[in-house]
């Protein structure tokens, strides 16, 4: 125990307890760092966005040093640093424990990025699934993703690289695994996350330097932007070359030019990734 927090890898097959409230009812948090030979990216925005899931879902957060010593046994190279916080065992059905006793674990496995969609770009649907509307867990990364796994079921073409998720009321909200963003009269735009969503680390981190800007658009609007990317902290950005509707219609196409460049040149120096 370190901190009040149960902490341990968790090696290949072996899972948490079949209490635990994060597989019962995705009762946590989970993270997913890029790491680069011990070196975590966007290291801040993690633990800021772990630390604010906590907190709205009244969780311990482990102690700094804890996570601080993560990163470095991910090894040498590219790898991808995954958290998960649980609020642990106890309680007696939804009604949490009044002091819960969270579990962390981790893992690490070498990751190596899909370069070629940085170069040559992305072909993306609509999806048909919409997203639930719960402010209250909007932008967090929470342990319950199964709208995104309906979502990522609704295709299985290899040239399909995403899919995009609109909320119940039709706002565009984000990919399946990636945050969305459009050029428009000037600016990058990137949709409001204040209904649900995931808050990516990168888009935080685009966001706090005003690289981008916040907006509401629909699945209709997207097709006349004048360019459209998706990015994520481990991934890095990908320019959408085409866009389709959920039937595979093609409703947009885009050439990769001068913007999207630019725009992964903010990104891919945050990730430590080439920019060109």
């Amino acid at each position: 125990m370190t901190g009040g927090v149960d902490v341990a890898r968790l090696p290949p097959g072996e899972g948490v307890p079949f209490d635990d409230r994060g597989l019962a009812y995705g009762d946590g948090l989970f993270e997913t760092v890029l790491v680069r030979d011990g070196e975590p990216r966007l290291w801040a925005e993690h633990l800021a966005r772990l630390a604010r899931g906590a907190e709205i879902l009244g969780i311990p957060m482990p102690d700094r040093a804890t996570l601080d010593a993560l990163p470095a046994r991910a090894g040498k190279g590219f790898s991808v640093l995954k958290l998960m916080l649980t609020r642990g065992s106890g309680g007696r059905g939804y009604l949490a424990p009044a002091e819960p006793e969270p579990r962390l674990r981790w893992q690490a496995v070498p990751f190596a990025p899909l370069e070629a969609r940085w170069r040559d770009g992305v072909r993306v649907r609509h999806c048909r699934l919409r997203l639930g509307i719960q402010p209250a867990l909007a932008g967090l990364k929470h342990l319950n993703r199964l709208e995104n796994v309906l979502a990522r079921a609704e295709w299985s073409d290899p040239e399909i690289a995403e899919g995009l998720l609109a909320d119940a009321e039709g706002r565009l909200v984000e990919a399946t695994c990636m945050n969305l963003f459009w050029w428009q009269d000037g600016d990058w735009y990137t949709p409001r996350l204040d209904r649900c969503g995931v808050a990516g680390t990168l888009r935080a981190s685009l966001l706090d330097d005003g690289v981008i800007r916040k907006a509401d658009t629909s699945p209709e609007a997207l097709a006349t932007a004048e360019a459209v990317c998706l990015a994520n902290s481990v991934q890095g950005l990908w320019p959408v070359t085409r866009l389709d509707d959920a039937d595979g219609r093609r409703l947009a196409r885009w050439d990769i030019g001068d913007r999207h460049r630019a725009l992964r040149a903010e990104a891919h120096a945050r990730l430590g990734y080439p920019h060109d």
